[in-house]
């Protein structure tokens, strides 16, 4: 699966890689590692930027493309839990990051256009939460107003009632970030895709280690989703979140505005067009379907259901592009961003965006690059000072505790279905993936393209048996949502070592006899793969 926005695309060229010493070395080429690594650069700095991927190549990528201040029933939730300033300092922030982008995006030259964004209500249910969204917002300094149904034209759609932020921004968000990644390498800097960080140390210097050699620096930014060290045990103090993203080709005409409902299960609705996104057949996007990793019965299902609501919506839709996204949400709704704890402040990190990374990103990336600079206290905007010292509430510990006990349910959950099911297990059909138990160890099994492999379905993070995706075809892990290929090859989150390889003896007809087209065996001595970040 890929994104709308990957379709066509020319990959931006890495910069070779030659081990060395760097004044910076970030981690992560989506919106905010390029974004710091950009403002670093263009102040003189030596920087150097690693990916495994490339660029964009995860939830920068595969969001839905909305740079909005009026985020859905964030603002409300956060109203519910903290004070009014620091609600105000979070919409600050934002406000700093999204107009940065902007102006960024009009400086390269990247087209966006501006629309009205709609927190919205499509049943009666969901009306107090957007009355919340409004009474947040405004209190928070945002012209946010109510619109009735009958105000609401071009929604083909059910709107009981919605909150309304005008002037908000659509964007193609690889396009972007494609952008940031030729200015940072034009501003002097060193971009190394296809790299991968096998290891960040602090002490006694700072170094990153990448499958290709070592890179020195006086500071190491992870902009990697989730810190991909556990220093802070940040794992714990948040939790990954996928959601799902289909694209169509509509005959007829597509709403103007950017529409987020309120309602279980929530809808997103974004129309695209050349001013705003990659040319082509997609016209419209509609998201939703978001879950805690691992956690879903079927991802298969909750695709099934946004083109189902689709097709009652816009009949005749025709899907061009489905693909999902993943990021994370801290207990306490705000980002982290700063120094990462044991380090000695030459490691920062940022998390916790909660698929707002369009403007939380460059937000971040503000702080981070002010942090790195030095900047005075006194001369830093007044929403660093409040999001960077802010307390934790009884609420935040409410929901940590609340997360942590589910962690703790699912680990015994899936120890204990595994131990159910003894290997040999049946061939897999194609797609799908089955885990069960060989001498007390989870195995997992799955067949993708005509190839059946096995590996150990225990995430080498801290020990959760993985689920099977049956959209993405991954192994996700409940715990703390580490992803990995079928062949066991680590895709994203804290986890930092690809799963272990196993051989024959997995499934029924192999090693005893029977025949059978034989499983994948990579690795089959039983040996880990390397680790890989």
């Amino acid at each position: 699966m890929s994104s709308l926005w990957r379709a066509g695309r020319t990959p931006v060229p890495p910069t070779p890689f030659a081990p060395g010493r760097h004044e910076v070395v970030v981690v992560g080429a989506g919106i905010t590692g390029l974004s710091t690594a950009l403002m670093l650069a263009r102040s003189g700095r030596d920087v150097a930027v690693v990916e495994a991927g490339d660029v964009a190549e995860l939830s920068t990528g595969a969001n839905t493309g909305k740079v909005s201040l009026l985020q859905g029933s964030v603002l409300g939730q956060l109203r519910r839990h903290h004070s009014a300033s620091l609600v105000r300092a979070y919409v600050d922030s934002n406000r700093a990051g999204q107009e940065w982008l902007t102006a960024f995006a009009e400086e390269e030259g990247v087209p966006f256009t501006r629309r009205a964004a709609y927190s919205f209500a499509e049943s009666a249910d969901a009306l107090p939460g957007v009355r919340e969204q409004i009474r947040a917002g405004v209190e928070a300094g945002l012209p946010v107003q109510w619109r009735d149904a009958s105000e609401i034209e071009d929604a083909p759609f059910p709107v009981a009632g919605a909150a309304v932020l005008e002037n908000q921004i659509a964007i193609d968000p690889v396009a972007v970030a494609d952008a940031l990644a030729r200015a940072f390498v034009a501003a002097g800097g060193t971009l190394h895709t296809a790299t991968r960080v096998c290891d960040v140390h602090a002490v006694p210097h700072a170094m990153v280690q990448t499958d290709a050699g070592a890179l020195r620096a006086d500071r190491i930014v992870l902009a990697t989703g989730t810190p991909i060290i556990d220093r802070g045990l940040y794992f714990a103090k948040t939790r990954g979140m996928r959601s799902l993203c289909v694209a169509f080709d509509v005959d007829g005409d597509v709403p103007e505005g950017m529409y987020l409902s309120l309602d279980e299960p929530s809808h997103s609705i974004r129309a695209v067009s050349p001013a705003d996104g990659p040319s082509g057949r997609a016209r419209l996007i509609v998201g939703g379907g978001g879950h805690p990793v691992g956690r879903a019965r079927s991802e298969s299902a909750l695709y099934d259901e946004l083109v189902d609501w689709t097709s009652r919506h816009f009949p005749g839709a025709r899907e061009t592009h489905r693909w999902s996204a993943q990021d994370y949400e801290s207990h306490n709704l705000v980002p982290f961003v700063g120094a990462m704890p044991r380090t000695l402040g030459r490691v920062r990190f940022a998390t916790g965006f909660n698929k707002w990374g369009l403007t939380n990103g460059p937000a971040a990336a503000l702080r981070l690059a002010a942090e790195i600079a030095g900047v005075p206290f006194r001369e830093r905007p007044a929403w660093m000072i409040a999001l960077g010292t802010r307390l934790t509430v009884p609420a935040d510990l409410g929901r940590g505790l609340r997360e942590n006990a589910l962690v703790g349910r699912e680990a015994a959950r899936g120890w204990t279905l595994a131990e159910a099911t003894p290997v040999p297990l049946p061939r897999p059909a194609e797609g799908e993936g089955a885990v069960g138990n060989r001498a007390g160890v989870p195995v997992g099994v799955s067949t993708v393209g005509g190839v059946t492999r096995a590996v150990s379905a225990v995430c080498p993070h801290l020990g959760g048996v993985l689920a099977w995706n049956d959209a993405e075809c991954t192994w996700d892990c409940p715990l703390h949502a580490s992803r990995f290929a079928p062949d066991g090859t680590r895709l994203e989150g804290p986890a930092v070592e690809d799963l272990r390889r196993l051989g024959r003896g997995a499934l029924e007809g192999e090693g005893n006899g029977r025949g059978g087209a034989p499983v994948r065996t990579d690795g089959a001595d039983g040996s880990r793969s390397p680790a890989r970040r």
